[in-house]
């Protein structure tokens, strides 16, 4: 019978739990979309958008082709059927992802209508705004870039205010609520979250809630600590 010392107990246990670590991330995680849904009160809000449904999808980074995760959040979208959904930037890696970035976003549009932002990867892929309007436009997806869409549901208007990448970009609040009136329910939308802190807390007319993206969930998340989270990510 082989001996088995400590020290080879200990390399072959290693060994174990970092295939199990790798096989979790590469295989597994990939593709186990959680959806997380939070009710958002707003004051105001005409009944006719009362059980209003929009969906979040940042950070696909689309690259050379279509991912497991990719294809996972489409599955996902299908079964959900949200009213709207919004693409929070980093949807693609480099320009040449434009072609599928269409096919794919084709694929991920809400019921009544669907918005793109700019991430800090677009601007870093030298993506310049109009070719992003072209790309996401066969596709029937709006891109804001500082400006504001709106979206008729059941008779109704929702407002949805898109800011630039703060990261690497050209965040403009004013350029982006210039149409907004008061009283209109308005959803903002930017890619790093740490925008936020900057906004001043009068400035009006106010959303009913900010969408972001930007952190992957923590980037590196352990229990109870994120040891890292990208540059943007703010608090």
């Amino acid at each position: 019978m082989p001996f088995i010392t400590r020290r080879h107990f200990i390399l072959s246990a290693a060994g174990a739990v970092s295939a199990a670590a790798l096989g979790d991330a590469f295989l597994i995680e990939p593709t186990a979309i959680d959806v997380t849904r939070h009710d958002v009160p707003v004051p105001g809000l005409p009944p006719a958008l009362h059980g209003l449904r929009v969906a979040c999808l940042t950070d696909v980074h689309l690259n050379g082709g279509v991912s497991p995760a990719a294809h996972a959040a489409l599955e996902v979208l299908a079964r959900e059927r949200p009213d709207v959904v919004v693409l929070i930037g980093d949807i693609c890696n480099h320009e040449d992802d434009l072609p599928v970035l269409t096919a794919w976003a084709r694929d991920a549009r809400g019921t009544a209508a669907t918005y793109a932002t700019f991430g800090n990867w677009e601007h870093d892929a030298g993506i310049d705004r109009s070719t992003a309007e072209r790309a996401y436009a066969q596709a029937g997806v709006e891109l804001l870039y500082n400006s504001a869409g709106r979206a008729t549901v059941r008779g109704a208007t929702l407002t949805v205010v898109g800011i630039d990448d703060p990261v690497v970009g050209h965040p403009d609040l004013g350029a982006g609520l210039a149409t907004v009136r008061s009283g209109d329910a308005a959803l903002w939308v930017v890619h790093a979250p740490g925008w936020v802190d900057q906004v001043p807390r009068d400035v009006a007319p106010q959303p009913a809630a900010i969408l972001a993206g930007h952190t992957h969930g923590g980037q590196i998340r352990l229990p109870f600590w994120t040891p890292y989270t990208p540059r943007g990510s703010g608090r």
